[in-house]
């Protein structure tokens, strides 16, 4: 069974970073690709980032490019998502999630998700 759990969520304040990491085990995980999104309360969710597991390909949202950085180790079979210059409107609930799409920002593409990770930014 599939499984992903988020964690490294909390509080930050504006201009600082911020570690979140997603976790991953059931799967074979090397012909797939894991994807970081978010979402605040009401509001659709938005793409951030993905890495190809295999080859370490990457894609950002437009949003976050330049601040954001997505890696993985794969000997820990986990994904980091590393925020730098964080600002106010980062603050979500942060999502990871996996696909066999590739580097794809629907997140209708993504299989199975993480329960998320809360992360705020104040100003």
């Amino acid at each position: 069974q599939v499984q992903l759990v988020e964690s490294g969520g909390g509080l930050v304040q504006a201009g600082g970073s911020l570690r979140v990491s997603c976790a991953a085990s059931g799967r074979t995980f090397s012909s797939y690709a894991i994807g970081w999104f978010r979402q605040i309360p009401g509001k659709e969710r938005e793409f951030v980032a993905a890495i190809t597991w295999g080859a370490g390909r990457t894609f950002y949202g437009d949003s976050v490019k330049g601040r954001f950085t997505i890696s993985r180790d794969s000997a820990k079979n986990t994904v980091y998502l590393q925020m730098n210059v964080m600002k106010p409107e980062d603050t979500a609930i942060y999502y990871c999630a996996t696909t066999p799409q590739g580097l794809v920002r629907s997140p209708n593409l993504y299989d199975y998700w993480g329960q998320g990770t809360q992360v705020t930014v104040s100003s």
